[in-house]
């Protein structure tokens, strides 16, 4: 695979990018999670620039994406790539496109001076954890992911101290 094989996504392709999250969630058995739309990805991803989407591509098309954003290292006084979805189509896995994807993330992240590229990974889905030990990543066996969204979110956000 050589570099060209990796392309930013346009703001005209939000409904590819919308099917990549959608076969993603599929395959994490979260289908009934995914309420984004091709247009709120349109303003999230390209009129906000919240975060930025990459594909690879064979003969031209896109048979995967990463969709990633930038967060903050204040141990490192830098800022990192957090990886949000890696998905490749089944039918086209095998032939270099996840690492193609991963190297591309790893050089806009030293060329953006970033201290490091991170991101989770479902612990039930060993075909993926095996292909990033493969690549030299760590697991982050102290820490755990904690999140408030929903309705607590919502109670938190908006209660006046």
């Amino acid at each position: 695979m050589s570099g060209n094989d990796v392309r930013f996504a346009t703001r005209e392709e939000c409904d590819i990018i919308l099917d990549f999250i959608t076969r993603l969630a599929i395959y994490e058995r979260m289908e009934d999670q995914v309420v984004a739309t091709a247009e709120g990805l349109q303003e999230s991803i390209f009129d906000q620039g919240h975060a930025e989407v990459l594909f690879a591509l064979e003969d031209g098309q896109p048979v995967g994406f990463a969709l990633f954003f930038h967060n903050y290292s204040t141990f490192l006084g830098k800022a990192g790539i957090y990886l949000e979805d890696l998905f490749v189509d089944p039918g086209h896995r095998g032939r270099g496109h996840g690492k193609a994807l991963l190297t591309r993330l790893a050089q806009i992240a030293v060329e953006r001076g970033c201290g490091r590229l991170e991101w989770a990974c479902l612990d039930w889905n060993q075909p993926s954890i095996d292909f990033y030990l493969s690549l030299g990543a760590r697991p982050m066996m102290d820490w755990h992911v904690y999140r408030i969204d929903g309705e607590q979110l919502m109670r938190m956000g908006t209660h006046k101290s």
